[in-house]
């Protein structure tokens, strides 16, 4: 095997155990917080009590510089009822309209957004850390380190994040990110808690508005079914909602209670940490190197071009 060839694959290598490395810091480095404050922050989301205005979408086309604007007569067009919606890069919260079981003549209304998850699988799928966890329980979003990977998207059970497919020269994933800078790190309530006619939502610590759910449970049990979606849903969320119906008559995903981190995270540390990736990656170009070594000694001399060379 020539020279060239040699010092080619062992820059590969160099470059491969280089990107390993940094895999490794990542892994070890995750944006999530460790253990979550029981008082961290939280919303609960009252289902009984949404009438569709849409305000809280238009609140938050409003505080969100990122999202292209809509006039107020956009979010008074109740057209958008007649199909189901989901978040994107355009839009980080909306609201849908469900047949009601119990009475056709009052619909149920669910307004959708990040969870906002106590172990967030986007945070700990991203390895640059552009996804991380506030101590207040915010999950927010850094576009300088983003690499556009999407991993995020594939992780979040709830299937929040979005991206700007149609931006073809610097895309970012978009999400809710539960007015962190604006509201929640100046000691504000979210904007669209705040408005929200019917108060819908509480704002306040987590583990007060669970007591407060489950108080609304035991005195109304005509009212709800006794569940508190996201009290426990993969870990915990910092969103939790009551409802009138079943969840899964109002797109709520049936999860388990387990976090997402807890089925990926042992399986990329157990990688990262003992430097599989680069040890497995040189036993390959070794062997590659040895079958070229081994198939160059085996090929036998070409007569004319020996002889060409013995002349020359």
């Amino acid at each position: 095997m020539s020279d060239d060839r040699r010092i080619f694959l062992k820059q590969i290598a160099a470059l491969a155990a280089c990107t390993a490395c940094c895999g490794t810091e990542a892994a070890r480095a995750s944006g999530a917080v460790e253990n979550p404050d029981a008082d961290q922050l939280g919303v609960l989301v009252d289902t009984t009590q949404c009438v569709g205005c849409r305000r809280c979408e238009q609140a938050c086309n409003e505080i969100n510089d990122d999202l292209p604007r809509r006039a107020s007569e956009a979010f008074q067009d109740e057209s958008v009822f007649n199909r189901r919606r989901r978040m994107n890069a355009e839009s980080y919260t909306v609201v849908n309209r469900y047949p009601n079981p119990q009475d056709a003549s009052k619909p149920v209304f669910a307004k959708f957004q990040c969870m906002h998850c106590l172990r967030p699988g986007c945070v700990s799928a991203c390895i640059v850390g552009a996804l991380s966890q506030q101590a207040d329980g915010a999950v927010t979003y850094d576009s300088w380190k983003c690499i556009g990977c999407r991993y995020c998207m594939i992780a979040c059970p709830f299937q929040v994040p979005a991206y700007e497919y149609r931006n073809s020269f610097t895309p970012k994933v978009r999400k809710c990110i539960f007015c962190f800078e604006k509201r929640l790190a100046q000691g504000g309530v979210p904007a669209c808690v705040e408005a929200c006619p019917m108060q819908v939502m509480t704002f306040g610590k987590r583990n007060e508005l669970i007591h407060l759910a489950h108080e609304s449970f035991e005195k109304h049990p005509e009212i709800y079914v006794p569940h508190l979606y996201g009290e426990d849903e993969v870990g915990g969320t910092s969103w939790m909602y009551m409802s009138s119906v079943p969840f899964d008559k109002i797109d709520f995903p049936a999860l388990g209670y387990h976090p997402v981190p807890g089925y990926t995270e042992p399986v990329q540390h157990m990688i990262f940490k003992w430097f599989l990736p680069p040890l497995g990656l040189y036993a390959i170009l070794g062997g590659v190197m040895k079958y070229m070594d081994s198939r160059l000694a085996r090929k036998p001399p070409d007569p004319e071009k020996g002889g060409a060379d013995e002349h020359s």
